[in-house]
């Protein structure tokens, strides 16, 4: 039967019911992502009154029910009445979308947040939401339930003629959201990272709920300090961190930046406190004049010799961390997402700022000018033997399978979205997966023992390892410069090893090989982790297989412990015969996958390589520190 659709059809969505019936239009998701989005969108209010020069504390609380409170010591949000809309302006803020003081009226010079329509997006998804302003000696409160107004603003107390700021206290909508238990983690690393960003302001993070968490970020040092804790685990090439800033055509530009001995980059982006992971201008216009001004310095101090070559970006930048944090009056960004800055004007007051200011550094500092030179020229020789390397592990065609390693069990099916391939701990487990796998559509690639640290590698030397160049041909999609997810032979490779302490360093081995080189392969989703199955349990000619001690715990309890039962714990993947394997970690039907994934909304970027650096680095401190924090987080560890 036809439904009529006219005119009467088209729905109106008046104030913010449009919020509420398409939350992830405004916040991304109603996952854990959005939940903590919303957090986000109220600090950034108070950190665009500190980057005007008026708030010097945030604090944020998380309380037992989940709801929170920010409290900041602002300017307040103005309690007069807004001509145009008839109501009090923090009323306008709260309740009306696209309002509030970042268009052009002269509230803010530079801000963040979601455009202005943060504070009414939040009290749209929010079960409850109060607002307490503190200003001109006395206190006003107002109380909003799923967005709508529930009492006109009042004043409810008095205060000191000289205090301020705003307070702002929700609780998440169960109706919206898919959970609203708050992670004190994921809010940790995103306020320490804004309070790295806005120097000298303090951000208080408090946790009222049963595990009861509080810390305090505050760094007068900022952006340097920044490169300080990145560092932490490394090693760095000379004492002092480089920092400039100045404003050039109307943009402010800070830049702090280090070198370690590590041969990775990681060069983090912000305009107005927003991490801009695709870059943009603003790291086009430091790329090239960092790149620019070293090889200037190179040759007219004869560090370069006349029939070399000039260093490229990625020689000069070979273990550099750094941060490029721009402020700016109308950022324009490419697509909703934020992502990319497009401002040419940024490109220009980076490149100008930095180019002046460094060539003015290495001129003062010769011995760390040769340091950072002596190193570029060690990575362009590496570079050169690894782009020969290189060339012996491009597949010419996916069809030309002679290029293939010669240990690959490959698969019968060409298609990619129904191919997978494991890549398995040793020759007598790889030798049960080829006898157990179902051979259309699954590949097995056994590796031998532990591959290289890769952290600890040029890339010359991960080329001639043949454990990794095996993987690289297998997947098809090259490494680095070269990647192409295009070319991708499997949509799902899958680290199966043994479920003990060796079998977890080679799947971090594994694991920071891809971070580092194939990181798309992990943001896209195609890696996973094998979860054998760790005791057998034998009753009466049935079997139950126990990922876990909870899991034995709960099969004996219910068949009955006695001594008719035979438990195996399994060590190894070596122990099961094809058959075991296949029905308990294989088989598409019954097997445990788990999904590696990179939240980068919830996980900062610098965070994830921090973690990276801190397991598989040089330095044992940091090491140790991060074992003896998680440790508590361990379970069915087999030493």
């Amino acid at each position: 039967m036809s439904q009529e659709y006219g005119a009467d059809q088209i729905q109106i969505l008046e104030g913010l019911e449009a919020v509420r019936k398409r939350p992830g239009m405004y916040i991304g998701s109603t996952s854990s992502r959005g939940l903590h989005h919303l957090v986000y969108e109220i600090v950034d209010n108070a950190v665009d009154e500190a980057l005007a020069g008026y708030c010097g504390c945030v604090e944020v609380t998380i309380h037992p029910d989940n709801s929170i409170t920010v409290t900041d010591d602002g300017r307040g949000i103005p309690v007069g009445i807004q001509k145009k809309a008839g109501i009090p302006a923090v009323e306008v803020a709260f309740t009306i979308l696209h309002a509030g003081g970042k268009f052009g009226g002269g509230g803010y010079k530079v801000s963040g947040g979601l455009h202005g329509v943060g504070a009414s997006v939040v009290n749209a998804l929010s079960h409850w939401l109060e607002v307490e302003i503190r200003q001109d000696g006395s206190v006003y409160k107002q109380r909003y339930e799923r967005g709508k107004t529930i009492y006109p603003l009042k004043v409810i107390g008095q205060c000191g003629p000289d205090e301020h700021g705003t307070t702002v206290t929700f609780l998440p909508d169960k109706e919206i959201f898919e959970e609203t238990v708050y992670d004190y983690n994921i809010l940790k690393v995103r306020l320490r990272e804004t309070a790295f960003l806005t120097k000298n302001l303090k951000i208080v993070l408090q946790d009222e709920r049963e595990e009861k968490h509080n810390h305090v970020f505050h760094y007068e040092g900022g952006i340097k300090e920044f490169v300080n804790y990145l560092n932490k685990g490394k090693t760095s090439l000379y004492d002092h961190v480089f920092y400039c800033e100045g404003t050039k055509d109307g943009v402010y530009v800070e830049i702090a930046m280090q070198h370690n001995d590590s041969y990775t980059e990681n060069i983090y982006s912000f305009v107005n406190n927003i991490n801009t992971p695709e870059g943009g201008t603003h790291l086009a216009g430091f790329k090239n004049a960092l790149t620019t001004t070293l090889n200037d310095y190179a040759r007219k101090n004869k560090l370069l010799k006349e029939s070399e070559a000039n260093l490229s970006g990625e020689d000069i930048r070979e273990g550099l961390i750094a941060i490029i944090s721009i402020k700016i009056e109308e950022p324009q960004f490419e697509g909703q997402t934020k992502q990319k800055l497009g401002n040419s004007e940024a490109r220009g007051a980076v490149d100008s700022l930095l180019r002046e200011q460094l060539t003015y550094y290495l001129e003062q500092s010769p011995g760390i000018a040769k340091t950072i030179c002596d190193k570029s020229i060690l990575a362009q020789r590496a570079r050169d033997a690894a782009r020969k390397a290189r060339d012996l592990t491009r597949r010419k065609t996916a069809l030309e399978n002679m290029t293939l390693p010669g240990k690959l069990a490959d698969c019968s099916d060409r298609n990619p979205e129904n191919c997978e391939i494991y890549i398995v701990e040793g020759d007598s487990a790889g030798g049960s997966a080829k006898t157990a796998r179902s051979r259309n559509t699954q590949a097995i690639l056994p590796l031998r023992g532990k591959i290289l640290n890769v952290e600890k590698a040029r890339l010359d030397k991960i080329y001639a390892n043949a454990e990794i160049r095996a993987m690289i041909t297998a997947f098809g999609t090259g490494i680095h410069e070269d990647f192409e997810i295009s070319k991708l032979r499997y949509h799902k490779i899958i680290i199966m090893t043994d479920a003990d302490v060796d079998g977890a360093h080679i799947s971090t081995l594994l694991l920071t090989f891809l971070y580092r080189f194939m990181p798309e392969l992990i943001r896209q989703g195609y890696v996973y982790l094998a979860q054998p199955p760790l005791y057998k349990v034998e009753k009466s000619k049935r079997v139950w297989y126990a990922y876990s001690d909870d899991e034995l715990n709960s099969i004996l309890k219910e068949i009955g412990r006695d001594t008719n039962n035979k438990i195996q714990r399994y060590k190894g993947l070596g122990e099961m015969d094809a058959e075991q394997l296949w029905e308990t970690t294989m088989d598409p039907e019954r097997r445990i996958l788990l999904r590696v994934s990179i939240n980068d909304d919830t996980s900062s970027e610098a965070e994830v390589d921090l973690t990276f650096t801190t397991l598989m680095g040089d330095q044992v401190e940091p090491r140790r520190e991060f074992i003896e924090a998680n440790a508590k987080y361990v379970q069915n560890l087999d030493v």
